[in-house]
């Protein structure tokens, strides 16, 4: 199965970069509109500098890098499932989605070294703040703006995916 994968390398490195790119433009697209205030790209780039803007621009290579690895994780699927199609990136990327709001997210404040704590609150070198239940602490509609982006990610990988 990972040498199928493998094959399509250059398919996963385009199509996984362009999909990674529409989830980040739907994802920041709605900050900027001020629809919500999640950035995963700011979130990663955080892990390593406690500069603003150098997180943002180290999160988002870290992010684009991290798409191509999910997209590997795609291409297994569909390798698995001898099937590649919108529907089953869709059902990919909203079960993707929700991991990260149900699981990932919520656990971020115990290992952020920038985030800060939903039980201590914010200190000095932890002011980030945490993203509470479904991340609705960066808006009530963050949870939905996310799974949106996910949702596409997986139906772009699907849709292109050649089986």
């Amino acid at each position: 199965m990972i040498a199928q994968v493998l094959h399509h390398i250059d398919w996963l490195l385009l199509w996984g970069l362009i999909a990674t790119c529409v989830m980040a433009s739907v994802q920041e697209g709605t900050q900027h509109f001020g629809l919500s205030r999640i950035s995963f790209p700011f979130l990663l780039g955080a892990f390593f500098t406690g500069n603003r803007r150098h997180a943002e621009a180290v999160g988002f290579v870290l992010y684009l890098f991290g798409g191509f690895v999910f997209a590997l994780g795609y291409g297994c699927l569909f390798e698995s499932l001898h099937a590649a199609n919108g529907g089953i990136g869709a059902l990919a990327g909203l079960a993707q989605g929700l991991v990260m709001l149900l699981l990932v997210l919520p656990a971020l404040p115990s290992f952020h070294p920038r985030m800060a704590s939903p039980h201590d609150g914010p200190e000095a070198a932890r002011r980030i703040e945490p993203p509470g239940f479904l991340a609705l602490h960066y808006g009530p509609r963050a949870p939905l703006i996310h799974l949106l982006g996910q949702i596409l990610f997986g139906l772009i990988l699907g849709v292109t995916y050649p089986l």
